[in-house]
């Protein structure tokens, strides 16, 4: 299945900045796996702001909730889930 997701990322102004240096570096080595296994297929920033957009592909909506809960900066996030499927006029494949 492929989730849009929208990430927003609001850290603590009085946040250890070791702290956050060390979640953001666990957070890029995450995001950079999942890409790599194909879980996490595309991520973009959104212009001035800390967030992002992605899609995800997984089984279900149980697989994503756990992949989102485990990424290290989770209890900083608001996320919005959307569920997506195949367009009839699409003309790309699933693949892109």
């Amino acid at each position: 299945m492929l989730f849009h997701v929208r990430m927003d990322v609001h850290l603590p102004h009085d946040a250890d900045p070791k702290l956050i240096d060390k979640l953001r570096d666990d957070e890029k080595a995450r995001a950079q796996q999942l890409q790599r296994d194909g879980t996490w297929r595309h991520l973009w920033r959104i212009v001035g702001e800390y967030a992002n957009i992605s899609i995800f592909d997984v089984e279900s909506p149980d697989k994503l909730h756990d992949l989102l809960t485990s990424l290290p900066l989770f209890p900083f996030m608001q996320i919005k889930v959307t569920p997506l499927c195949r367009h009839p006029s699409a003309i790309a494949s699933d693949s892109d």
